[in-house]
Order: C-alpha cells, then structure tokens, then sequence
C-alpha cells in the first residue's frame, strides 16, 4: 500500500513538473524554475532570450514558431523555447545577454551562440547543421528529387566515391555553410536523373537559372566562392527577412538602387542585366522607398526621396565606405560605368557633409559637419571634446542636457573646445563611428585620437578634461587599430551601419 502511494505521489509530481513547461504555438516558454530541468531533459535545446517590447523580437516570434512547428512535425529531438529576460532577469544575467533578442544553443547543457538567419528555414537549417552530419546522404531518385525541391537553394555534391578528397572538401564546405541544406550522393540513378556523369557540385535554386554547376577543381576555397556568387537572386529585395543573407554573405561589395518598387519593373530588369557581368563580384540590391522601413537606411546614404531613383555603392569593411555616383537617376549603362569603374579603383569615397552653419561657434556646444570638421578637431592650439551623434538616438537626447552644461563650464576657457556633431549627415575619414553616442577627445598639439570610456556625468567629463584626457581614457584610435579592438559600448544604440 505504501509502495503504491509512493508511485501515485511520482505520478503526480511528474505531472505537475511537466505543466509547469508551458507551450506557446510550440516554444516552450522557460522561467527560473523550469529552465534547468528543460535544459538537462534534452540534447538540444535553443533558446530566445527576449524583451516583449522590442521590435526584433516581435518580426522574429512569428518565424520562431514556424521553426519549432516544423521541428515538431519531423519529431526532431530539438526543443526550440524562449525566455522573457525583462521578467527572468537573473536567467539574462547568469548567459549575459545584453541585446535583444539573443539566442543561445544548448547542447547536453552546454552554451553556444547562435550565428544563423531568422527565417523559420534558416533556424532548421541551422540547427539541422549543428546536430547531424553536414549533408544529407541521398540514397535514390526520390529522395534526392524531395531534398531538391524543399528550400529554395541546396547544394549537392555527386561523388562516386565518397571518401574521395573531393568528397571530403565538399563536406568540410557543408559542415560550416548553417544556412543552406547540402546533400550528397553516389548513386548512379541520381547521377542520371540530374544529368551528372561525374563527379561534381550542383547548386540547385527556384529563381534565375534554376541550377549552377561548378566547374574547375573542386577545392574548399573553390566550392565556397562557386556558392558565394551563386545563392542569391541577381538582383535581391532589401527586407528584413533578406538583411542576413544580404550583409551576412560573403560578397562585400553592394550595389544599392533606390527606387518605388510599384511601377519600375523595367528599371529593375536593366538593373539585373548589368548584374549579370559582375556576378560574384558585386552583388545588386534594390530598396523600396515607399517602405517606411528603409528611411533609416537612405539617412545612412544621405539620400532624401526627392533625390530618387538613385544608386549608391558601398563597400562593407571597417569603415563601411561609400561611393556616389557623378550622374543621377538609374540607367543600365551609367549604372555599369560606375560598377566598372568602382572594380578598377577609379573611384574616391563619398564622404557627407551639411554646409556650416553660420552660427556653428554661436554658443558653448561648437556645432561641426563634414565641411569645418578638420579646422575645428585638428586644431593643435587647442583640446577639442566632440560627441558624435544621431537625432534619433535615445542615449544622445539623455546626454543632451549634459553636454549643453558641459559646454557652458568650459565657455570661457580658450584652450577648451566642446563640440558635437551629427554623424548620420556627416563623415570624417579619420574617425569611424560604430554607436551613438561616440565620445571623442582630440588633444592639443597631437594628432592622437582618444576615446571616452568614463561615465556620462558633468563631473566625470570635467575630471576627464582636467587630466588632459587621462582620467576616463579608453584605448586611442592607433591602438584600437593595432589591436583590432574596437568593441561597442552594449548600452549605446546602434549605427545604421549595424542595421544594415
């Protein structure tokens, strides 16, 4: 009789215990209580770490539970959940999440990062790719014609001999690309059915041609640029859903068409015959400027809506740099002109500037743009104490106020500048702007440039100005450079170009 009320007590606690993990659209929804037993009960285990007020935590909910949906349907052992980390602060605290959302990947309790898109393939993609082999045997024509046809890019690779050094670069490639399904065969059905009658790599797709088969070598560093220049359409939609695949990829280059989607198709169509010449080499993006959305990435560009259709060319690196063309408006030929010329180095970066304002030394806070910027900054008879930032940014309304003090403190003081200047209408090519705001100081008689790292407060700045910028110091731009340092501040708001 005990032995079975001790029985219906377990039942009952098992019960309980598995109520506790509630499910929204199949996440799993974690608290502080629950989090660790869901994490030991399974080998895998994703998990959103998010805020329910911000706006990429709400465009990814909806993919999130695709995923886990689709996951569920294969009866796949991973357990995709979430986690409020405004309410489970501690949870946020003990895997230091510092933005939203963050996704971290538990393997038998371990925690990685997450690095993969945030479309529901993407994330079964991903996860697909971190727990089973890299490539999907394909045994037959069936299931070499499913695979195909399931996303709309994969990768196949036909080797008759699979242990082959072929075959083995092919996998080394499959098991780092997360985000496109790879398969592989050696059966000769499948080689026939696919017109293949040697060993090769064919990357199947529902857009453009259809299928691109590589030809040469079949070497790592070849089947990557071979995929590369072939996964994206010629010319790519600028979205929310494309951002990843677009600045996550591996062509740096980007041509970008501004333009009203509705009503250009023609325009677009030229614009995809010169991308054809440059494939590979540059990859062609359009913007819809009737979408609200974009509005931050044409401030970016410096571009107004009256000054549409236009394009600009940028080069993702470092320094994000940026080239205008000389003539306006989208046509094919100009627009390959420009292409070429930018790929034979003939063009110069386009840095922005407003004019100066004629009262910019009118009152204590100095106002600086492009154009009065090196006359001001690199003024070595003076220190000059410049915050870099964007009107829309929350953290630089905050220091608004504080600035404006500032500057009234060291009014009176000839050796002392205070200045500020709006980095998303200007550029300077000495000094890269990653988040807003960006504290710089610009000592007298030394082109060093030195970070402010101290605290946002009227008497830190003072202490920091009053020891000649030691006191509250970070590293100078030419150590951040020999470094390769260079980390953001996790509290400042982000710049366009990490939007982008």
């Amino acid at each position: 009789m005990f032995r079975l009320a001790l029985i219906t007590l377990a039942i009952i606690v098992a019960k309980i215990s598995a109520a506790e993990v509630q499910e929204e659209e199949g996440v799993l929804v974690l608290t502080k209580d629950n989090f660790k037993g869901v994490i030991e009960e399974n080998e895998f285990v994703l998990v959103e770490f998010y805020a329910p007020w911000c706006g990429h935590c709400k465009a990814l909910a909806p993919e999130y539970a695709k995923a886990a949906s689709k996951l569920k349907e294969e009866d796949s052992p991973i357990k995709l959940a979430k986690v409020d980390a405004t309410v489970e602060s501690d949870l946020g605290e003990s895997y230091q999440v510092r933005g939203y959302p963050t996704l971290k990947f538990f393997r038998n309790g371990v925690a990685s990062e997450y690095s993969g898109g945030r479309q529901a393939n993407d994330i079964v993609n991903w996860l697909k790719k971190k727990t089973g082999p890299p490539a999907t045997d394909l045994k037959d024509k069936d299931e070499a014609t499913t695979f195909r046809e399931k996303e709309d890019v994969v990768v196949i690779g036909f080797f008759k001999d699979q242990e082959s050094e072929a075959a083995k670069s092919f996998l080394t490639v499959a098991a780092t690309m997360d985000d496109i399904p790879f398969g592989v065969t050696s059966d000769s059905d499948v080689f026939a059915d696919n017109k293949v009658d040697e060993d090769k790599v064919v990357l199947f797709k529902k857009f453009d041609e259809g299928r691109n088969d590589f030809e040469g070598e079949i070497t790592v560093e070849n089947i990557q640029t071979f995929i590369a220049g072939n996964r994206l359409p010629l010319v790519i939609e600028f979205t929310q859903e494309s951002a990843q695949k677009i600045f996550g990829g591996e062509i740096k280059n980007h041509i970008l068409m501004f333009l009203k989607k509705e009503g250009n198709d023609d325009t677009i169509k030229g614009f995809e015959s010169v991308a054809k010449e440059f494939k590979g080499k540059v990859l062609f993006i359009y913007l819809d400027t009737a979408n609200e959305d974009n509005t931050r990435i044409m401030e970016f560009f410096g571009l107004k809506e009256e000054e549409t259709p236009a394009v600009r060319l940028i080069r993702l690196s470092d320094d994000m740099t940026k080239y205008k063309p000389e003539f306006s408006g989208v046509g094919a030929e100009d627009v390959k002109q420009f292409v070429q010329d930018f790929m034979d180095g003939k063009l110069k970066p386009h840095l922005m500037s407003e004019d100066v304002p004629e009262d910019w030394d009118a009152k204590p806070v100095k106002v600086l743009v492009g154009k009065n910027f090196r006359e001001v900054a690199f003024d070595k008879t003076k220190a000059v104490f410049v915050e870099f930032y964007a009107p829309w940014c929350g953290h630089c309304k905050q220091l608004a106020p504080i600035w404006d003090d500032l500057g009234k403190a060291y009014e009176d003081n000839d050796k002392i500048v205070i200045a500020k200047m709006d980095s998303t209408a200007n550029e300077i090519e000495e000094v890269k702007i990653q988040s807003f705001p960006t504290l710089k100081y610009f000592p007298a008689g030394s082109d060093e440039i030195i970070d402010y790292n101290g605290e946002r407060t009227l008497e830190g700045f003072k202490k920091f100005l009053d020891s000649e910028g030691k006191e509250g110091a970070g590293v100078s731009e030419e150590e951040e450079e020999e470094d390769d340092e260079g980390e953001e501040d996790e509290e400042d708001d982000e710049a366009p170009r990490d939007e982008l």
